[in-house]
């Protein structure tokens, strides 16, 4: 039976500590990455769904949520083998890896280094962008643009009012403040800050200037389903930099084997906004064989 809630598990790989919360299900496993600055918690709508009719991990990444916060490891291919040791330790065979935003990045690069490893990947609105390749792009200006919001002074009750007006596809339930909420923890004087520290954050950012998606995509020999979120009439200056429909163009021109499905009337944070719709996908692509 799925269980109502996940079990809170901690697991030691390669000396770190990696936080993870274990959906339980039995069937294929799905181990699912959450984006930067995030944590395992943006999957707590989408995986108890999944857990239905898959076995179901979410982890927090090193620097993420609860795991470990070391000040270095933030390059593509530390993380990819924090991947493969926590993938080898819970003994998953050929897991689907589904990864939301930079942790697409992250799934792609684990693909590559690790074909044999992995079954299928699925990018939630996420995995196309090549930060160095936009014109005019700079490293400086990429972390301008990419760098996180200065939470300094911030007290737990202004967070929770700034978090009723985050876009969130809708009303703020209490249950989606909360996942909100996990991406930061509570001072002793009652101010907060982000789980992913900012000089991390800026290590991230400085990774993802090397990260060439488009070299790497001839090279993945799993298939790929790319599920870029957009709204009509929606365009962020961000959207508007790193074109979402020119990204997934390349990225299936490039892909040996790739499908893309467009989340329509979806933002961003996908996951918690239409949770149903993106574990249907994952889960139709994965049980008639698309997906490995």
């Amino acid at each position: 039976m799925t269980p109502a809630s996940p079990e809170e598990r901690w697991l030691d790989v390669r000396g770190l500590r990696l936080h993870y919360r274990d959906w339980g299900g039995s069937g294929r496993p799905v181990v699912l990455l959450h984006g930067l600055a995030s944590t395992c918690r943006i999957w707590d709508f989408v995986a108890p769904i999944l857990a239905k009719g898959f076995r179901v991990v979410a982890v927090d990444q090193r620097g993420h949520g609860e795991s470990a916060k070391p000040q270095d490891g933030y390059d593509f291919a530390t993380l990819v083998e924090d991947l493969r040791g926590f993938i080898g330790a819970l003994g998953l065979e050929r897991p689907i890896v589904a990864g939301h935003s930079w942790g697409a990045d992250v799934a792609l690069e684990y693909a590559v280094a690790h074909p044999q490893g992995i079954s299928g990947l699925c990018f939630v609105d996420g995995g196309t962008i090549e930060v160095s390749s936009r014109p005019g792009m700079t490293l400086e200006k990429a972390k301008e643009d990419l760098a996180p919001p200065d939470f300094t002074g911030v007290t737990i009750e202004q967070l929770k009012e700034r978090v009723k007006s985050w876009p969130m596809g809708g009303t703020v339930t209490p249950e989606l403040a909360e996942v909100r909420l996990s991406n930061f923890e509570i001072r002793h004087d009652g101010t907060v800050r982000s789980r992913l520290s900012r000089e991390n954050h800026m290590r991230i950012i400085e990774a993802m200037w090397e990260h060439r998606p488009s070299l790497l995509y001839p090279r993945v020999e799993c298939p790929v389903l790319l599920m870029p979120a957009r709204q009509d009439g929606v365009d962020s200056p961000m959207a508007r930099r790193f074109n979402r429909e020119e990204s997934i163009a390349a990225a299936t021109r490039l892909l040996p084997t790739s499908k893309a499905v467009w989340l329509e009337d979806s933002i961003h944070d996908v996951p918690l906004q239409r949770p149903e719709l993106v574990a249907e996908v994952i889960g139709d692509h994965a049980r008639d064989g698309f997906l490995g």
